[in-house]
């Protein structure tokens, strides 16, 4: 199954290492990916300031942002 959600990160942000274990908490290991800003031109220029950044089609959820609100905005965007 091809991960249906992006988390913008990148190496050593500790709010980015707390967004992914919200994730894992919620039962979503392989459901998503990861993207390293520093490795992607675009997601750089447009998250820079803001990650961690969570992302599905059009959708986003900037941080900050905890496991019970990260539940409530999976439903809304499915």
């Amino acid at each position: 199954m091809q991960p249906v959600l992006t988390l913008y990160t990148t190496w050593g942000c500790h709010l980015c290492e707390q967004a992914e274990q919200l994730l894992l908490n919620l039962g979503l290991a392989g459901q998503f990916q990861l993207v390293d800003i520093v490795d992607d031109e675009a997601a750089f220029a447009r998250y820079r300031v803001a990650i961690p950044v969570l992302r599905q089609g059009d959708n986003e959820l900037y941080w900050p942002f905890d496991e019970s609100q990260l539940a409530t905005w999976l439903k809304d965007v499915k």
